[in-house]
C-alpha cells in the first residue's frame, strides 16, 4: 500500500503541472459501479488536452505508472489502492459536436462524457445507429477502450475515428487503425483516449426508441442493475454463455464474504454492501476454475484490473 508521504510527494510534483487538478489519497471505491477499492496515489484531472500530454511526459520522464479510470464501470480496483497517477477526464473536458447532413451526421463527444450523452445527441439530431450502446453505464472511453456493446452491436460498429493523447502529443486515429475485436481494442502503447467521433445515419427515431425500450427493459429484467456491480464478468465463450456455464457448475447465487454471483444473471457480481476487492477477486477466481475443471471451458475476465490486490 503506497504511503501517506510518498502519496504527497507525487501530488505535490503533479501540482506544479498547469491545468491539472490533483487529490492524493483519493478513495476510488465511490467512483467504480461495484463501490469496492483503495485509494489513488494521486487522483488526476487535466483540465485540458495540453495539461493531459503535460501529465503523461511527467508520468514517462519519472517512470510512474499511469492508470485511467473511465466511469469506472468495468473496472476492479485493488483494496491496496492504486499507485502512481490515475487519471480520469472530466466530462466537459470537450463541448459536443453535431455535424448532421442530409442522409447522416458525425457526433463528436469527449471521451470523459457518460455514454448515455451520446444517446441523447443522436436522439436530438434525429440520427439512428447505436442504439446498442444505450443502458451501458461508463464512458465513452470506456467503451473504446474495450469495445463495448451488446449481442446487438459493439461500438467500433458506430465509431468513426478516435483523438488519442500520448506523452508525444494529441492526435486522430481512425477506426482502420485501431486494431479490435469482440470486447477489446489496441490503443497506441500509454495513449489515453480525449475525443470519439461517431458516424450515424438519419433514420426512424420512433423505431431507434422502440429498440433502445426494449432492450433497456429486458436488461432490467434480467440483469442486476439495482445493486452495486461491474458488469459482465466474463466475455461469452464462442458459441456459449459464460452465465450459463457458471450456472450449470452451481454457482449462480453463491456468496463470498460480502459479494456474491448474481441470483438474476450468473455472470455478473454484486456487492451485497461492505464487499472488498478481496471478496470480488475471490468469486472470479472460483467460478474460472469451477467452469474450467467441470467443463474444459476457459472463461476470460472481461472486467479491467486495477491497483494491488491484498493476499
Amino acid at each position: 500500500m503506497v504511503e501517506a508521504g510518498v502519496r504527497t510527494a507525487l501530488a505535490e510534483r503533479v501540482a506544479r503541472l498547469s491545468g491539472c487538478e490533483v487529490k492524493p489519497g483519493e478513495p476510488l471505491a465511490p467512483l467504480t459501479s461495484v463501490r469496492v477499492g483503495g485509494a489513488a496515489e494521486a487522483l488526476v484531472r487535466p483540465r485540458s488536452p495540453e495539461a493531459l500530454v503535460s501529465l503523461l511526459n511527467l508520468a514517462r520522464d519519472e517512470g510512474v505508472p499511469v492508470s485511467i479510470l473511465g466511469g469506472g464501470a468495468n473496472t476492479l480496483v485493488g483494496d491496496g489502492g492504486v499507485p502512481g497517477i490515475t487519471v480520469k477526464l472530466p466530462s466537459d473536458l470537450f463541448p459536443e459536436v453535431a455535424d448532421v447532413g442530409a442522409e447522416d451526421g458525425r457526433l463528436t463527444l469527449g471521451a470523459g462524457a457518460a455514454i448515455v450523452r451520446l444517446i441523447n445527441l443522436m436522439r436530438g439530431n434525429a440520427l439512428v445507429g447505436a442504439e446498442f450502446l444505450a443502458g451501458i453505464p461508463g464512458t465513452l472511453g470506456g467503451a473504446v477502450a474495450m469495445n463495448a456493446g451488446t449481442k446487438n452491436g459493439e461500438a467500433f460498429r458506430a465509431i468513426e475515428a478516435v483523438e488519442v493523447a500520448t506523452a508525444d502529443g494529441v492526435g486522430w486515429l481512425t477506426k482502420a487503425e485501431i486494431p479490435h475485436a469482440y470486447r477489446h481494442s489496441e490503443l497506441p502503447p500509454g495513449g489515453v483516449v480525449t475525443r470519439v467521433r461517431f458516424l450515424l445515419r438519419k433514420g426512424d427515431v420512433q423505431a431507434s426508441k422502440a429498440a433502445m425500450d426494449a432492450d433497456l427493459g429486458y436488461r432490467k429484467r434480467t440483469q442486476p442493475l439495482s445493486q452495486p456491480n461491474f458488469g459482465s464478468v466474463f466475455t461469452n465463450p464462442p458459441g456459449d454463455h459464460a452465465g450459463r456455464l457458471i450456472e450449470v457448475v452451481g454457482l449462480k447465487g453463491h456468496t463470498l464474504g460480502r459479494a456474491q454471483v448474481s441470483t438474476l444473471h450468473a455472470n455478473w457480481i454484486v456487492n451485497l454492501g461492505g464487499a472488498t476487492a478481496r471478496d470480488v477477486l475471490g468469486l472470479v477466481t472460483l467460478m474460472q476454475q469451477r467452469v474450467r475443471e467441470e467443463t474444459g471451458v476457459v472463461m476470460k475476465p472481461e472486467v479491467k484490473r486495477v491497483g494491488e490486490f491484498l493476499p
